[in-house]
């Protein structure tokens, strides 16, 4: 067929059935559109799906969830939490949110994930943190990093954005000893309801701060407000708190996606097994798998162009497009972005892992609903592109030199 008649493929398309779009009419008609019981039954399913003896806690973006979480572990003005640069700027803005500052480390060359000896070599007296970033959907070296954290005493907040559902040790993430594991549900993620995430803790005391801080610091919610069968008017502010709640509405779409999590993880497995022998032998250097008696979540899919590419990465993502298909890429590392390089006097050099990641990284098309001919597709079009002559080295080492 000729490429013009072809659908795009978008670089990620949910998965939404009749089972979501009836638990969302039924909530319409219900009359209860803010945080009521599909919210508490989302919550109480998803603790006891990560087990454990776990606590969760919804809340409107998984920002929101990583700011609180901040909150709840004492972080405040004058101290320091160690993070990486290869991520998004929520992952860092939440600690400047609290008057505190991040600080930067490289990651591992084979997954993009913290290096753990790194971030012992940052630790000072003002580090209160560490928040750990599972790229990709790989889980980061979580029994080193828990390590260093005992050691110092200082707290382990998990961005888990990308790592449901993964595991480290044979657990899944948010069942370890950190402190609080937040996960995001954002409309590109393996379970997603558009916005939204969840806190996941077994610290208690943590769970009840979190809980009173997600709605305005008052000591009930307005669930418990308004559903009550008695007068239940009253209610204290204990703390100036936030409003980061998740609605019915959306935790009405997580009850169902977290029934088809397992099932959706098996099929982006599938997916990066047969991307891995489509692009066997290619100038890519593709992802790195877990641990064997691992899971990966393989929210992202992700291959780094060699220098011996016939085409540029951005060349690369130009001529994807012209065949209608979507890519993307993850991360562009914080360092390079004017607030974060400028606040902190941050320069490529600092973090040469990440740096190189970014220069040739790209992220392909991986979701439950695509079709093998969808992804046989994307595999011969990268295939044409990556099969031509190689570009003239000089050309390339200009390219990197100037980002």
């Amino acid at each position: 067929m000729n490429e013009e008649h072809l659908h795009f493929l978008p670089f990620a398309l949910p998965e939404i059935g009749e089972e979501e779009v009836s638990e969302v009419s039924d909530t319409l008609r219900s009359g209860w559109l803010t945080t009521g019981p599909k919210t508490k039954r989302f919550e109480e399913e998803f603790a006891e799906y990560i087990g454990g003896d776990v606590e969760a806690l919804a809340v409107n973006p998984a920002t929101a969830g990583l700011h609180l979480a901040a909150e709840a572990c004492g972080i405040g003005p004058g101290h320091e939490v160690i993070t990486t640069p290869y991520t998004f700027t929520a992952t860092a803005e939440i600690v400047r949110y609290l008057g505190a500052n991040p600080v930067f480390v490289d990651v591992q060359e084979d997954s993009l994930n913290i290096d753990p000896t790194l971030v012992e070599q940052a630790v000072t007296e003002r580090t209160r943190a560490v928040i750990p970033v599972h790229f990709a959907g790989l889980a980061c070296k979580m029994e080193d990093i828990h390590k260093i954290a005992r050691h110092y005493g200082v707290a382990v907040i998990e961005d888990a954005a990308h790592a449901l559902p993964a595991t480290a040790g044979r657990r899944l993430i948010g069942s370890l000893e950190s402190a609080a594991t937040v996960f995001s549900f954002y409309a590109t993620k393996p379970l997603a309801t558009g916005e939204g995430g969840m806190i996941v803790t077994r610290d208690g005391e943590l769970a009840k701060r979190c809980r009173m801080m997600r709605l305005h610091g008052i000591d009930r919610d307005a669930f418990n407000r308004y559903n009550a069968t008695t007068p239940s008017w009253f209610y204290s502010v204990l703390a100036p708190g936030f409003k980061y709640n998740m609605t019915d509405v959306t935790a009405a779409i997580g009850i169902h996606q977290l029934r088809k999590l397992d099932r959706f993880r098996q099929r982006r497995e599938q997916m990066a097994l047969r991307y891995d022998e489509g692009l066997k032998g290619l100038c890519v250097r593709l992802p790195a798998h877990a641990p064997e008696q691992e899971l990966h979540a393989w929210h992202l899919y992700t291959i780094r162009l060699q220098e011996e590419a016939p085409v540029t990465r951005d060349g690369f993502i130009e001529e994807m497009a012209q065949a209608g298909i979507g890519t993307s890429v993850h991360f562009i590392p914080l360092h390079l972005h004017p607030y974060w390089r400028d606040t902190y006097g941050l320069s490529a050099s600092q973090f040469p892992v990440a740096t190189r990641a970014y220069q040739s990284i790209v992220s392909l098309p991986i979701y439950t609903r695509m079709s093998e001919a969808d992804q046989e597709r994307v595999i011969g079009t990268i295939r044409s592109i990556l099969s031509r002559s190689p570009r003239n080295k000089a050309v390339f080492s200009s390219a990197v030199a100037a980002v």
